[in-house]
């Protein structure tokens, strides 16, 4: 039976815009992997994309993965927006440019690659996954 993979993934700035980190904790079956990183010069939304995509940069191959994120922008982007977002050319709502385009570019991309069930979990609740991803996205903020 293979192993079911799951990442917990977050993202945290000190300041908005500020320095700003990001962080993975990826479990399937007894393995587990933490990875974050971050930058000096960035935003909240931002670094929760780009947990997102480094959950999913880390597979080596493609895979069926759960991915828990706090963020509704994250979730209701992948899930539900970009799909008007392309149709309007990277338009939103409000027919102005979509805010992060080459995040959600490359989260798309992979995205359709893997078989990705997103699941939203509230921040800051006491759900292990989601406390150890926001841990690691603290650590990847640069001093």
């Amino acid at each position: 039976m293979r192993n079911k993979i799951i990442a917990y993934t977050d993202g945290a700035c000190s300041g908005n815009p500020g320095p700003g980190g990001w962080g993975v904790w990826l479990k399937a079956g007894h393995h587990e992997k933490e990875l974050c990183g971050g930058e000096k010069d960035t935003t909240n939304q931002r670094m929760e994309l780009q947990a997102a995509i480094e959950a999913l940069k880390a597979l080596k191959k493609p895979s069926s993965i759960t991915i828990v994120t706090d963020s509704k922008y994250v979730l209701n982007g992948i899930t539900d927006w970009i799909h008007g977002w392309k149709k309007k050319g990277w338009k939103n709502s409000k027919k102005e440019p979509v805010a992060n385009r080459e995040l959600w570019e490359a989260l798309d991309a992979l995205n359709q690659i893997h078989d990705v069930d997103w699941q939203w979990v509230k921040g800051h609740s006491g759900d292990e996954g989601n406390e150890k991803a926001d841990e690691l996205a603290r650590q990847g903020i640069p001093i």
